[in-house]
C-alpha cells in the first residue's frame, strides 16, 4: 500500500510540475483530473509501459537505450487518450538563449510536446523516486 501510494504521489507531481512547465500538455477539470489522471498514469506505468519495453526490446538493444523513451511517449498518449481531460496541443516554443546555450524557436506539434513531456515527466519521476529511497 506504501507503495503504491508512493507511486500514486510521484506521478501526481510529475504530471502537475510537466502541465506547469510544458504549455503544450494541458489538462482541465481542476484538481479532480490531475488526481484521476495521476491514477490513471500510476496503473499505465505499472501494467502497460514494462510490456512495451519488453516488446521494444530488441531495438532498445541495438539502439543501446536510446529507443526507451518510445515506450514513455506511448504511456503519455494512452494517459491522454484515456482521461479525456488531459491534452496534447501544438505549442510555440518561443526559444532560449542563456549561459551561452542557445536554443532556436520553434512550432512543436503534438507528438513532439509528448517527447518533451514524456522527458520531463521522466526526468521527474527518476529524481522523486531516489529522493523516496
Amino acid at each position: 500500500m506504501k507503495t503504491i501510494l508512493r507511486h500514486f504521489l510521484i506521478n501526481l507531481v510529475a504530471l502537475f510540475l510537466t502541465t506547469n512547465f510544458i504549455p503544450g500538455l494541458t489538462y482541465s477539470g481542476g484538481v479532480k483530473s490531475l488526481l484521476i489522471g495521476a491514477a490513471v498514469f500510476m496503473i499505465i506505468n505499472i501494467i502497460l509501459v514494462p510490456l512495451l519495453k519488453i516488446l521494444l526490446l530488441p531495438l532498445n538493444l541495438l539502439t543501446l537505450g536510446l529507443f526507451a523513451w518510445v515506450a514513455n511517449v506511448l504511456a503519455l498518449y494512452a494517459l491522454t487518450s484515456i482521461v479525456s481531460n488531459f491534452r496534447l496541443i501544438p505549442y510555440f516554443f518561443p526559444g532560449y538563449y542563456g549561459g551561452g546555450f542557445q536554443s532556436p524557436a520553434m512550432d512543436l506539434s503534438p507528438f513532439w510536446v509528448a517527447v518533451l513531456a514524456s522527458l520531463i515527466i521522466g526526468i521527474i519521476t527518476h529524481f522523486l523516486q531516489w529522493l523516496s529511497h
